[in-house]
């Protein structure tokens, strides 16, 4: 079994810190939050990982190296412009089973074993990670009308449930035909392309612990987190 993990991004939001980081380093703990991703993949099974890389990509590989200290296979592939988050995929070989594809910045309980069967059983070409992630709108929302400026309702600091995809994904080889070489795609690109293809695209929804480390207040969040919880993320130990 193979996986990618996407750490080529500038973490732009994370700054400063992410100026002399790439922010699959930044630390859970006492290790940077890739580090947790890798050993939750071995537990599943993995065995072979490609880390796509871009900014400042040497430090990345002097960590992790070829993998052995993490009893995993490493490789890298560069991205010498930005691709996206699909693009990267393009530029890797060998993709020539099922695989998954995940973010190098998220923090979570889901079991990838579980994710990986439930793909299997609904014979899916993508299968989509997802959590329900309510939004609370700290202002009154007005509705109205299309073409008119008449008010039809007030709603006072409303909250929304979304379903979002928890930037973790499974895919078959054939899903790589949509994708052009080189090029800038993002998943949810590809995923519209593949519901045009009438490819079917699954999701399998979590209400375990996650976290997308893009921003200070998760990010500080998901350390204490860790912390606490750290049997929950890492069983192994």
């Amino acid at each position: 079994m193979k996986a990618v993990i996407l750490a080529g991004g500038k973490g732009a939001r994370l700054a400063p810190y992410t100026k002399i980081l790439p922010k699959p380093l930044m630390p859970i703990g006492d290790m940077p939050i890739l580090e947790v991703l890798l050993r939750q993949l071995k537990f599943a099974g993995v065995k072979d990982v490609v880390i796509t890389v871009g900014h400042l990509a040497s430090l990345l590989r002097t960590y992790f190296t070829d993998g052995s200290e993490f009893g995993l296979n490493i490789s890298y592939s560069h991205e010498e412009k930005p691709l996206g988050t699909a693009g990267p995929l393009s530029l890797i070989p060998a993709l020539n089973e099922t695989f998954f594809v995940m973010n190098g910045d998220v923090l979570t309980t889901l079991k990838f074993r579980n994710l990986l069967q439930f793909h299997k059983s609904q014979g899916a070409v993508a299968t989509i990670a997802s959590h329900q992630r309510t939004v609370k709108i700290d202002l009154g929302v007005l509705q109205h009308a299309d073409g008119d400026y008449r008010v039809t309702n007030y709603v006072e600091k409303p909250t929304y449930d979304y379903l979002v995809s928890m930037g973790i994904y499974v895919f078959e080889p054939q899903a790589l035909e949509l994708i052009p070489h080189n090029e800038y795609l993002d998943f949810p690109s590809l995923v519209l392309k593949l519901i045009a293809a009438d490819k079917k695209v699954c999701y399998l929804p979590h209400d375990g612990y996650w976290k997308d480390l893009g921003r200070p207040d998760d990010y500080e969040q998901a350390a204490q987190d860790f912390e606490s919880m750290r049997r929950e993320f890492l069983p192994e130990d």
